[in-house]
């Protein structure tokens, strides 16, 4: 079909917000159990739940709990991994053991047996109540040990963590003093810590911890104990192996000799070490300028897996990540064959099979197996299907910018605007709206999205970027951040903003930021920053506006502190916090902008939206604040989803002098902040 001329942003387009919703989320926490796979899996549609599938060979992959069992939990409120399982005796099915997110306890699940879901765990009362993840079944023990997070007052702070022993009899549902506390003695009692990996011949267990002020990717310590394996299973003499206040850990699992495999950033990149574990005496596997490790923002990530041959799975990369066998003896590397360029930290073995979840440009995260004795690799599970033309979906571009005085590089992918049957009038330059991904120590990876489809099918062109502090490039990269979040990170946006209207690839006068959590916090500076005069509008969302507020009792325990790493001390970097805050400098803010809240937000608090807006009222400055009951730090449902992107690209349209008639107007007030009921989900 010939093209026909028609303005950016008019452009025709079957990727609808209700797709882009029913496709939102990816599988998660992959495992095995014998031969089976297991792995939790979004579901939208149903309020935004986790549902937990179970693929058994020569079968389809079963959803094993209807609703509303939803197979999540709260422990350092990102969560962990919420289930765990061990295959039954001859004729038996699995024993599966799983969190459920409606009220935090640990429940016994044998899917075989007719019977549901029994708990394991009491409940509480105080403050947040008591919270597990990350368990390992002993089946010769009669318990599953986890990690359990439990409140002791009722803020976010009180809180303490320990590795406890949960009986599986169900003895412990109605008396807590079943509950055995296997860490937290003196000299053992750290804020944060991992879940146990208990050793071949069952004897040693081995986990990471770490304490405040540092976040995990800053220094983290692996402890390890031994264990009483013919008697109750208690923990005696642990002590730190290794690690300190500037080596993180992502990762610690045994070898099949009884050795110790770690992901450490000791050399600059998290390269997986073999670790004696009488002495902590480390050697380098495989010596790379590559990441075979991550931000630990889940207790339980995976990103390798020891194979029974003495071999081992691993993710690695340098801003993106492959899947390869390792053989420790040479250092080489296999990776496997196919065209995904994103794994994601969470790998199962089983014999030599290693299955994993991995996405690519043009494909959405799948279940993929590895054979590692013929190399051959397919996918299992989740298989990507086209759910428009392909035709119609970008084509990223993986790209370095650098800042304004050249300096630094700053990474990116770029998404320009695509269409089979469109093209713009000759001379017009497409918009573009700069993405910024949360953390900020994290990634965004170059996969299919389709909510990034979304613009681009319409003629809005889309740039990710991974800022001064995102992982995935070693740690001196991380480390920009460090006393600069609010600086480095602002001036990187812009710098990719402004690169591509220097050279002819966007329009300099219809350029848009947006971002959620940590980004939310980049996209209000940057509209409250110099940066102003880049951006024409911006969409902030579940954001961060208030550094003096969040550093004294507006989040959560896990990042109470982390301000000190990424701004400076509260009271002796006062003026620091006070002056990068947002909502000190909306007396800044000239552009028009949407702020997305869920009301239910624990992390970035709807508080901190509504003092902004207080400081915005009378400026005459075109906004809209959405908010969403029932909704926490990352949007889950599906009308939720629907109703935000749909008024996202309302703001761009108004901004950008764009029309349309397939999207419902948003509402953009210029008097003092009104919340929207409309958009209020119970």
């Amino acid at each position: 079909m010939p093209h026909r001329s028609a303005p950016y942003g008019t452009w025709p387009s079957p990727v609808d917000a209700a797709l882009v919703a029913a496709h939102d989320g990816k599988p998660e926490y992959l495992g095995a159990v014998g031969e089976e796979l297991w792995w939790t899996a979004p579901r939208p549609a149903e309020g935004g739940r986790r549902a937990l599938v179970r693929l058994v060979p020569g079968r389809a992959p079963e959803t094993v709990l209807p609703p509303p069992w939803n197979v999540r939990n709260r422990v350092i409120e990102y969560g962990g991994h919420p289930w765990a399982g061990v295959p039954g005796a001859e004729g038996e099915g699995p024993l599966v053991v799983l969190t459920h997110f409606a009220d935090q306890r640990l429940y016994r699940f044998a899917p075989d047996s007719g019977t549901g879901p029994a708990p394991l765990t009491p409940e509480s009362a105080t403050g947040g109540g008591r919270r597990w993840c990350d368990p390992v079944i002993r089946p010769g023990h009669g318990d599953v040990v986890c990690v359990m997070e439990e409140f002791t007052g009722e803020r976010p702070t009180d809180v303490r963590r320990a590795l406890v022993s949960v009986p599986l009899d169900g003895s412990a549902a109605d008396d807590p003093s079943r509950l055995r506390e296997l860490t937290g003695g003196p000299g053992d009692d750290h804020r944060f810590l991992t879940g146990a990996r208990f050793s071949p011949d069952g004897r040693r267990a081995a986990w990471l911890a770490w304490d405040h002020p540092a976040m995990p990717w800053d220094g983290t310590l692996l402890r390890i104990a031994d264990v009483d394996a013919d008697g109750d299973g208690a923990f005696t003499g642990a002590r730190t192996l290794m690690g300190g206040p500037e080596e993180s850990l992502a990762q610690a699992d045994w070898a099949p000799d009884g050795t110790l495999l770690v992901s450490t950033d000791r050399t600059g990149w998290w390269n997986l070490h073999r670790v004696d574990p009488g002495t902590g005496e480390a050697v380098n596997l495989c010596p790379r300028e590559e990441e075979f490790g991550g931000a630990l923002w889940r207790i339980g990530l995976r990103w390798f897996a020891p194979l029974p041959d003495g071999t081992v799975a691993v993710l690695h990369g340098r801003g993106d990540s492959a899947l390869a066998v390792l053989d420790p003896a040479t250092g080489t590397l296999a990776d496997a064959p196919g065209h995904w360029t994103e794994w994601a930290a969470a790998l199962a073995v089983a014999g030599s099979r290693v299955t994993g979840i991995a996405a690519g440009p043009y494909s959405s995260y799948e279940i993929v197996e590895l054979d590692t004795g013929s190399g051959h690799s397919r996918v299992v599970a989740e298989a990507h299907h086209d759910a428009v033309d392909p035709a119609r979906l970008p084509r990223p571009q993986e790209r370095t910018f650098r800042t304004a005085d050249g300096k630094r590089e700053v990474h990116a992918h770029v998404y320009p605007p695509r269409h089979p049957e469109r093209t713009a009038p000759e001379g017009e330059l497409p918009p573009y709206v700069i993405w910024v991904h949360g953390g900020p120590t994290g990634r965004v990876p170059m996969v299919l999205d389709l909510e990034i489809a979304y613009f681009t099918s319409r003629g809005i062109g889309v740039a990710e970027v991974n800022y001064g502090g995102s992982t995935g490039y070693g740690r001196a990269y991380r480390n920009r951040l460090r006393g600069q979040w609010g600086v480095v990170d602002v001036e990187d946006c812009a710098a990719v903003a402004r690169a591509l209207a220097d050279e002819g690839s966007a329009d300099p006068e219809r350029l848009a930021i947006r971002g959620g959590s940590a980004g939310g916090w980049t996209s209000a500076a940057s509209l409250t920053s110099s940066a102003d005069e880049v951006f024409a509008c911006g969409t902030i969302t579940y954001p961060i506006l208030d550094l003096r507020g969040w550093a004294t009792g507006e989040t959560h325990d896990f990042e109470s502190q982390y301000l000190r790493s990424l701004v400076g001390d509260p009271d002796a970097d006062a003026d620091r916090y006070h002056d990068r805050s947002p909502v000190n400098r909306a007396d800044r803010v000239r552009r028009p902008f949407l702020l997305l809240q869920g009301l239910d937000d624990v992390i970035c608090p709807p508080v901190q939206c509504e003092r902004f807006l207080e400081r915005v009222a009378g400026q005459g400055v075109p906004h809209a604040y959405l908010t969403f009951g029932g909704e926490g730090h990352g949007f889950r449902r599906a009308d939720t989803l629907v109703r935000a992107v749909e008024a996202e690209l309302s703001l761009y349209l108004q901004t950008f002098g764009i029309e349309r008639d397939d999207v419902p107007k948003l509402d953009l007030v210029t008097e003092a902040a009104r919340r929207d009921p409309a958009a209020d989900t119970a």
